[in-house]
């Protein structure tokens, strides 16, 4: 059995430099006693900003100079811990950090209301009279936007000391789905029995041999309808916690409260759906398709994660991996392409898996440093496109960071996988461009179509699943396990289509997402993948104008609502030609499978 190395036995040349941001743990202590006296002098404002244009600014000032200074102590600290989770000495620093962001987050609770209770005119000439002001703008019209909905800071202050009263339960599920459900052993292709861990599960439904696959998929279900009725009551409590704040907030609902904070009209959220509605016939017609290419009579919700061409999935070593992705992205330009080479030659990277290390990939950073991308690297084709992926993340940071302030510097999550997942459009393109083997090709158009199920259809079916549940919240009605089950089923059966048999242990599935402690999330990665695709057709297609649209997106961090920054690179998301352009990828790709086969 393989060994995990330990942290110290891994080679530099593979490990990301965390030595950019502090090089040496007497660097961050002293940042964080600083950080300590910065917190209080931001409280040494309360009261005050409505004094002048001046203390106002200061105060602006000294939050969002706080805010950078302890971000970076807490991106170090988690990073550091991320790498080794059984080193004392970070798990110690990440609680720390994380006590201080808690810290300078009640510190700073009073901003908001404050500047809202400033009479409309007097705030209008404040901003007037110093031309620093002109950073703020948008800062400031994000604000009184949301006037309507913020509350006194008496009001505001106790509804943050709710907040750990509402995160309860999404604490409880991930308690009960982290730490406590445990799942039976099976019995794997070689007769072994092996312990089924939700990590292990999709390798199991990915495997060749059907039995396998059965087995997980039942094992599976079965542990979560034992625990049925308490995550129905926890998700049921989460979703009645959602409607309360909508409430409090004066939102007609909780969907409507979750979109104001980006500015995203009610109509983007219903257009996903009813669009993607429209086109369940090829989703039919793929799922008729893996039917007849495993060759089963019956095609079962198990079925549905296999590979179906297997024996095209070659090794890629690392350094192969880099090479293809810099390669496929050439297309970007040069300033592109000297970024990502930057990024893959400078210590922005951690490679491979070890011992303690958290698991999957991420795309993090510190604004003045540079990104930085974890990887859990397997030479596969599967960790080359999480390459492109995450270094899509990293670069987006990168040149928002080399155009905007500190307040500007962040994405919101309606635009945060666009950039992502327009890398990984960009190497498919780049790689069925390039590919005669009849084999590989049908292997990447496969892997291609899978992640339009995953992400395209599947995130739109959860999106359903949550405003059908939210709706029946705020109507009164009560969620349980029964009622729920039945809509997720049907669910599946609208999206699934005719051929193939909907077990009935699906309709649990609801009860292990995560995402569905996040209210109304997970439809941005559908309308973050629709907006990738017509932004890499338009880069293939359009060439030179496409793409400086797209670096001036990049470039733009938070400076604008997700929209209109959308909107700026070429992509109208209150419409539904991208999607039906997305769709349109789909249909494409499932004729040339379809041909192929």
């Amino acid at each position: 059995m393989d060994k995990l190395p330990k942290r110290t036995e891994i080679d530099s040349t593979y490990a990301w430099l965390l030595e950019d941001i502090y090089s040496d743990l007497d660097k961050w202590e002293n940042d964080f006693s600083i950080s300590q006296n910065s917190i209080q002098l931001l409280s040494s404002f309360s009261g005050k900003i409505s004094t002048s244009a001046q203390t106002l600014l200061d105060c602006l000032n000294q939050s969002f100079q706080t805010s950078n200074i302890i971000e970076k102590l807490y991106v170090y600290a988690f990073m550091r811990f991320h790498e080794d989770s059984t080193n004392t000495t970070y798990q110690q620093l990440s609680s720390r950090a994380e006590l201080l962001m808690i810290q300078y987050s009640t510190a700073a609770a009073f901003i908001v209301p404050e500047i809202l209770s400033i009479p409309e005119q007097t705030l209008s000439d404040f901003r007037r009279q110093l031309p620093d002001f002109q950073t703020y703008e948008h800062f400031f019209d994000n604000i009184l936007r949301q006037k309507q909905h913020t509350l006194s800071a008496e009001q505001e202050q106790f509804l943050a000391q709710t907040s750990e009263i509402a995160g309860a339960p999404q604490t409880i599920f991930t308690m009960l789905n982290d730490a406590d459900i445990k799942f039976p052993s099976i019995t794997n292709e070689k007769g072994e029995q092996v312990e089924l861990t939700k990590g292990r599960y999709t390798s199991f439904l990915e495997n060749s041999d059907r039995r396998v696959r059965k087995e997980a998929f039942f094992a599976l279900y079965n542990t979560y309808l034992k625990q049925k009725n308490t995550i129905a009551a926890t998700y049921s409590a989460s979703v009645k916690g959602d409607v309360f704040f909508a409430k409090a907030r004066k939102y007609p609902s909780s969907l409507a409260a979750a979109l104001d904070d980006d500015k995203i009209p009610l109509s983007v959220y219903d257009n996903l759906i009813q669009t993607v509605h429209q086109f369940l016939p090829l989703m039919h017609r793929y799922i008729a398709l893996r039917k007849k290419l495993l060759g089963v009579d019956e095609l079962h919700m198990y079925d549905l994660y296999v590979p179906l061409v297997p024996d095209a999935d070659k090794k890629i070593p690392y350094t192969e991996a880099k090479q293809t992705v810099s390669q496929a992205l050439q297309i970007l330009g040069k300033s592109y392409s000297d970024a990502l080479q930057k990024g893959l030659d400078s210590g922005w990277i951690d490679v491979y898996e070890n011992e303690g290390k958290r698991s999957g990939a991420y795309s993090w950073g510190v604004y003045g440093v540079h990104p930085y991308v974890l990887l859990n690297h397997n030479d596969n084709i599967n960790s080359m496109f999480t390459l492109a992926h995450e270094m899509g993340h990293a670069l987006h940071s990168y040149f928002t960071w080399q155009k905007q302030p500190y307040l500007y510097s962040g994405h919101k999550i309606f635009v945060a996988e666009v950039a992502s997942t327009c890398n990984e459009a960009l190497l498919m393109h780049y790689l069925l461009q390039n590919t005669n083997d009849t084999t590989t090709k049908k292997y990447l158009i496969n892997y291609f179509l899978e992640q339009f199920r995953g992400t395209l259809f599947r995130q739109t079916m959860f999106a359903e699943f949550e405003k059908i549940t939210h709706d029946m919240a705020e109507k009164g009605e009560p969620l349980t396990c029964e009622n729920m089950s039945e809509i997720y089923y049907d669910l599946n059966k609208k999206y699934f289509g005719d051929d193939i048999i909907i077990d009935k242990e699906i309709a649990i599935e609801w009860a292990r997402i995560p995402h569905f402690y996040n209210a109304f999330y997970v439809y941005q990665y559908a309308t973050g993948y629709s907006a990738a695709i017509a932004l890499s057709q338009k880069i293939t297609q359009e060439g030179q104008p496409a793409i400086d649209r797209y670096l001036d997106f990049l470039s733009k961090g938070n400076s604008e609502y997700s929209i209109d920054l959308l909107k700026g690179a070429g992509v109208d998301m209150t419409s539904s030609t991208p999607i039906e352009n997305a769709m349109a990828v789909f249909e494409d790709l499932l004729d040339q499978l379809e041909q192929l086969s």
